[in-house]
């Protein structure tokens, strides 16, 4: 039976999420997913990628140099048991050296599992609805 201690925890990871992707701690956000996590980031012009390992390591020469901000917001959080859903709203903002960036909006649709640490994130999609770019 889903609880409000559930919801809460799903809703903390994310904001982990957002932290430790914008601060670069990239080992604290690797623990935030599954070990065999698939992320699906073609929204964004990317590709379909699996394993915790692969995705840190994709992300990180993405945007590991990169000033970031990512906003969530207005989840949409279901629970049946040990799995989740949720679809987040989101804005971000990826500034590269030289003053190249861009601010996107869209959404993250994700399925958590918990796991003996702790809920989880076990599949991510990205998809965007509006992307601005600088220079």
């Amino acid at each position: 039976m889903a609880t409000f201690d559930d919801w809460l925890e799903i809703h903390n990871l994310k904001a982990r999420y957002c932290r430790l992707l914008d601060t670069k701690d990239w080992e604290g956000w690797g623990q935030l997913f599954t070990e065999d996590v698939e992320l699906d980031v073609r929204g964004s012009g990317g590709e379909i990628m699996r394993g915790r390992a692969a995705v840190v390591e994709s992300v990180r020469g993405s945007i590991g140099e990169a000033k970031t901000a990512h906003q969530v917001h207005s989840p949409e959080i279901a629970i049946d048991g040990d799995q989740a859903t949720a679809i987040w709203a989101m804005q971000d903002r990826v500034v590269w050296d030289g003053g190249r960036g861009l601010t996107g909006y869209g959404h993250y649709h994700e399925r958590y599992l918990r796991t003996a640490e702790g809920w989880r994130i076990a599949e991510q999609k990205l998809t965007r609805l509006h992307m601005d770019f600088d220079q």
